[in-house]
């Protein structure tokens, strides 16, 4: 199992550790304790194990999200620090979110305090205490051997599910989905114990080829699925037979049906536990023919019955942007990428596109220069001609990110490499500060560095530590990437196809071995190879460029990405927010895993404000909200104005709301959130006010 405890005696408390995250917490308590293992399944909540002990007092020396439950285990009400709460005789929860997730049981009166650091749960008398614990589950905890077979490929595939924390409609929340045990090919198959399949009343029946099961793959894990071989494609229930692909191709109704019933299950666990109102539910519950407090309880067939009674159309305004779509070719080598994909809930699609598409290039004027370490070349470039060739993926409408795993260059994707998911499984423990490497190759470039030194780290709640590296040679390059060890590395300066331009010729990253980088910035022209070469060698993901950029277009889009990335933007939000916004957006692609980000925000997903001015002293306003590795798909976020009732599924975008003037400026006072005041990109760098006239 994932969790492990021990009581401990110096200090007296319990000790506990979680093998998938490797994260320890240490508990104390008011005397040496003997916790003693009980069963899990009489928990109101999803855990991996739970212990009693006797005990007069918990006290917790770092700060969680704290959150009250009642004797039914239904969320009442959040703590904030300096909140003193006391719970009354019964039997109540306290939840804590933290690097561990914890419930703690108590049955007579008790007394919560809540401090800047810290969190003392006192009672009123020694009396036994309940603990669950669960894991996080951001890393896979097993590793699932499969043969080519495509069958037996369908059996590894069906024991994604095992990391599942729950099959309630719960499983909406991102933290009750684990990450999925890896798959290595093999000889034969072998499913690891802890990843066994569990039992389904779900089985989803295709035609046993590759493309099938990978376009099956996210929606079988999310339903706790069996996947079998058969003729006619079905999804199968305890209840009912539903016919796949009749009315339309097989990829594109797993997509649907995907999206349809994780939608329905978001509206239907407001009646659960953790229960909220939503904007998407008030909208639609007029409309909706379902009795959302009956159907939490059915079964997850009976569920699935009147989810699927309800016209798509209905429904598909509301469900939230999809994160991703990743278009995957179908062999059987590409069974090492879905776990990662299924991971996000990523719609996977063949890679289908269309040939010969031509690069459009912005042309310089006499007085422009180029980041290219050469004259400026042609005005289009076409390389379909050669196994590097530029495509355009069918479908670029569907998610936030497409991510293309093909040979080809993508156009308005991203290029994908599992060796950049690969890399982050094996990445240290979260350290004390983001360090940051800024290097400028070019001494015309040093305004944007003085920029950027300003922008990264500007945050006081986040600890940052920037190095700034002027004129560096080939050989100081390798070492800065290869030794440094940077979570991210910005660079200003010159590259070709064949190498980044350093003083004294240039550094081809592909003769690296590896490199110890997570995210990076190329802001350079044709840096597209480099920035490939770099996720295929140890980095995370990050941001490169097709074709040559006319210099003062690349430092309005790195000035862009510096602002966004320093808010918590992933490099998919970042990179759409500025191809929007920005003369040279479409020049950039992501390479590598585009849900990487280097700083987290601050009360929510991060979000992009929308401003419109009315007449008098009304404005029209709109939140546009992103996903991150924190904030995942069916994540609930809001804009805190007080006004605004627009507390939505993440992530997505609200409706426009009228709000005073007045009230909309205090709010700017004291939010950083970027804002688009008639649909023109503004800054709210530090608390003040913000003219919005």
């Amino acid at each position: 199992m994932s969790i492990e405890f021990e009581g401990t005696t110096n200090p007296a408390g319990l000790e506990v550790y979680d093998s998938i995250e490797q994260r320890r917490l240490q508990i104390k308590t008011s005397d040496t304790i003997s916790p003693t293992p009980v069963a899990t399944e009489n928990f109101y909540f999803p855990v991996d194990k739970s212990c009693t002990f006797k005990t007069a007092e918990l006290f917790f020396d770092q700060l969680y999200s704290v959150t009250t439950h009642d004797n039914t285990g239904r969320a009442k009400e959040n703590l904030d620090a300096g909140d003193v709460v006391n719970l009354d005789t019964g039997t109540r929860f306290v939840g804590l979110s933290g690097p561990i997730r914890l419930y703690v049981q108590v049955d007579c009166p008790a007394t919560i305090e809540v401090g800047l650091k810290s969190i003392r749960i006192s009672l009123e008398s020694e009396a036994t205490v309940r603990l669950g614990m669960r894991s996080l589950h951001e890393h896979p905890a097993e590793t699932i051997t499969t043969s080519h077979d495509v069958e037996s490929m369908m059996k590894a595939v069906s024991a994604f599910p095992s990391a599942l924390k729950t099959t309630s409609a719960e499983r909406a929340w991102p933290t009750l989905r684990g990450h999925p045990p890896l798959i290595e090919l093999g000889d034969e198959l072998h499913i690891p114990e802890g990843a066994e399949q569990p039992e389904s009343e779900i089985q989803i029946t295709i035609p046993p080829e590759y493309q099938n099961l990978f376009h099956a793959a996210p929606l079988a894990f999310y339903l706790g699925a069996t996947i079998r071989p058969g003729t006619e494609p079905l999804l199968k229930t305890s209840e009912f037979d539903y016919a796949l692909g009749t009315e339309q191709e097989l990829e594109d109704e797993f997509a649907r049906l995907l999206k349809q019933i994780f939608f329905l299950d978001c509206l239907t666990r407001t009646e659960g536990i953790f229960g909220n109102r939503l904007h998407e539910l008030t909208m639609l519950e007029d409309e909706l023919p379902l009795d959302l407090a009956e159907t939490y309880s059915l079964s997850l067939s009976e569920q699935l019955e009147r989810y699927l009674e309800i016209p798509y159309d209905w429904i598909k305004q509301y469900i939230p942007r999809w994160p991703l779509t990743a278009h995957v070719p179908s062999t059987p080598e590409n069974a090492e990428l879905l776990p990662f994909i299924v991971n996000e809930l990523g719609i996977i699609r063949e890679t289908k596109s269309h040939r010969k598409p031509t690069l459009e290039q912005h042309k310089p004027t006499e007085a422009q220069f180029v980041r290219s370490a050469s004259e400026y070349r042609t005005e289009n470039v076409d390389l379909s001609t050669d196994s590097n060739s530029f495509v355009k993926p069918a479908v670029t409408d569907e998610s936030i990110e497409h991510a293309w795993f093909g040979k080809q260059i993508p156009l308005g994707a991203s290029k994908a490499s599992v060796e950049a998911y690969q890399s982050q499984l094996s990445r240290d423990s979260l350290r004390e500060s983001i360090e940051i490497l800024i290097v400028c190759n070019d001494a015309r470039m040093t305004d944007e560095h003085d920029f950027l030194d300003q922008t990264y780290g500007n945050r006081e709640t986040l600890p940052f530590d920037i190095d700034s590296e002027f004129g560096v040679s080939s050989d100081r390059l390798a070492e800065l990437l290869t030794e440094g060890g940077y979570d991210f590395v910005h660079y200003i300066g010159h590259a070709t196809e064949d190498g980044i331009k350093c003083l004294d010729g240039d550094l081809d990253v592909r003769t690296l071995d590896s490199v110890d980088v997570g995210v990076f910035f190329l802001n350079a022209c044709r840096s597209y190879e480099q920035g490939l070469a770099l996720t295929q060698r140890g980095a995370y993901g990050g941001v490169s460029t097709y074709n040559d950029v006319i210099n003062e277009h690349a430092v309005e889009t790195g000035e862009m990405m510096a602002r966004l990335l320093n808010r918590g933007f992933s490099l998919r939000g970042a990179l759409e927010i500025t191809r929007e916004n920005s003369t040279l957006g479409d020049e950039y692609l992501i390479v590598g895993d585009g849900s990487v980000d280097i700083a987290q925000t601050e009360g929510g997903a991060p979000s992009i404000i929308s401003l419109e001015k009315y007449e008098g002293s009304e404005f029209g306003f709109a939140l546009q909200s992103y996903s991150t590795k924190e904030f995942k798909l069916g994540s609930v976020t809001a804009s805190l104005l007080e006004s605004v009732q627009d507390r939505h599924l993440s992530p997505g975008k609200m409706p426009t709301s009228r709000v005073e003037k007045e009230s909309l400026e205090e709010y700017l006072t004291w939010t950083e959130l970027p804002i688009l005041i008639n649909g023109e990109l503004e800054w709210n760098d530090g608390i003040g006010p913000l003219p919005i006239d």
